[in-house]
């Protein structure tokens, strides 16, 4: 059965070379000797690396060319970075890339303008992030970047927290019987602002709580750091972070009616 031809920014999708590992590893060896034909060839041998990371963002654009462009921009990189002596697949080690490269074109590329600092700054956070997770082998929390680029944890949360996607207030989220959803039926329509008296209980009643359930709370809904990662620094489970911020929120609740 023949293969439909599927062409993005000119290329053949259908027709595209796969290299085997011996193929591939043999290529890297003449690469970094100095053949540069055999960098070309390694980029068409794994232009299906590109297509396979692509269909993540299919619905982000109408146009896949320059997605496409742009994900051959991070196969580049990963090609000239890459080292045969850690004994990792190639497809391992590049397909963080061509995403990153992908992401960073969309974010910057977003009709939500962001300025030029912060962006500096969460991509610093992000590269910081990368080689912690390397170096300890699991994801760092956003305290421990803060302090290994010596900012409050507020600033740098703030700064990774502008990176993340918008999303319309007319997106669907629950469709029931035909009956959909939108987010924006789940956003308050209150805009008032807490009044002095309300602020003054709200800080009163934090100094009656025990001091975990403070530290959690002001960590969730003042910096903005996941359950997860209070877990991780805390040393205690997930759940009992939720129990623990539950039972503050309750007492807090209590003592401010």
């Amino acid at each position: 059965m023949a293969r439909g031809k599927v062409e993005i920014a000119n290329v053949d999708t259908a027709n595209i070379k796969v290299l085997s590992l011996e193929e591939q590893t043999d290529l890297f060896k003449k690469y970094q000797d100095g053949d540069i034909s055999a960098k070309e060839a390694l980029i068409n041998g794994n232009l299906k690396l590109v297509l396979s990371v692509l269909k993540n963002f299919t619905f982000r654009v109408d146009n896949l060319d320059d997605l496409f462009q742009v994900g051959v921009i991070g196969l580049i990189k990963a090609i000239d970075n890459f080292d045969l002596s850690h004994e990792v697949r190639f497809s391992t080690y590049a397909v963080p890339m061509i995403s990153g490269e992908i992401k960073r074109y969309l974010r910057d590329n977003s009709s939500l303008r962001v300025s030029r600092s912060i962006k500096d700054l969460a991509y610093k956070a992000l590269k910081i992030k990368d080689e912690l997770t390397f170096l300890n082998n699991k994801e760092p929390t956003t305290m421990q970047v803060a302090l290994k680029l010596g900012l409050p944890e507020w600033e740098v949360a703030q700064a990774l927290n502008s990176l993340k996607d918008t999303v319309s207030m007319f997106e669907p989220i629950y469709s029931d019987g035909g009956d959909v959803i939108y987010l924006a039926d789940q956003l308050s329509n209150d805009e008032s602002v807490y009044d002095l008296e309300t602020k003054i209980a709200l800080r009163n009643a934090l100094k009656e709580i025990k001091d975990k359930e403070k530290y959690i709370i002001i960590q969730r809904y003042m910096v903005g750091r996941t359950q997860t990662e209070l877990a991780e620094e805390i040393g205690i489970s997930q759940a009992q972070i939720s129990r623990l911020e539950k039972n503050g929120l309750a007492k807090i609740k209590k003592l401010i009616k």
